[in-house]
C-alpha cells in the first residue's frame, strides 16, 4: 500500500488525521498502510474520498491519481 502512504504524505496528513477523516481506527489504518491487512470496500471508498483519488488508484488498477467526476 505504498500508494496510500504516498498520498497521505503528499497531503501532509498524519495517521491520526486519516482516522478523523475516514473513521478508520489509527491502528487499523496503520496495518492497511503497511500491508498487514487488507482494506474493505467501504474503507477503500472512505480513503479514496479523503485523499481525493479513485478506488482504482488505491487498488493499483490505474496509474491515474485524479479522482473520477462525482455524481450529483
Amino acid at each position: 500500500m505504498t500508494r496510500l502512504k504516498a498520498l497521505r504524505k503528499e497531503k501532509g496528513y498524519t495517521q491520526i488525521k486519516m482516522q478523523t477523516l475516514t473513521g478508520i481506527d489509527q491502528s487499523d489504518y496503520s496495518k492497511i498502510e503497511n500491508g498487514v491487512r487488507y482494506m474493505t470496500f467501504e474503507q477503500c471508498k472512505r480513503l479514496a474520498l479523503a485523499l481525493d483519488t479513485s478506488m482504482d488508484y488505491l487498488a493499483g488498477l490505474t496509474d491515474e491519481k485524479k479522482s473520477y467526476p462525482r455524481g450529483k
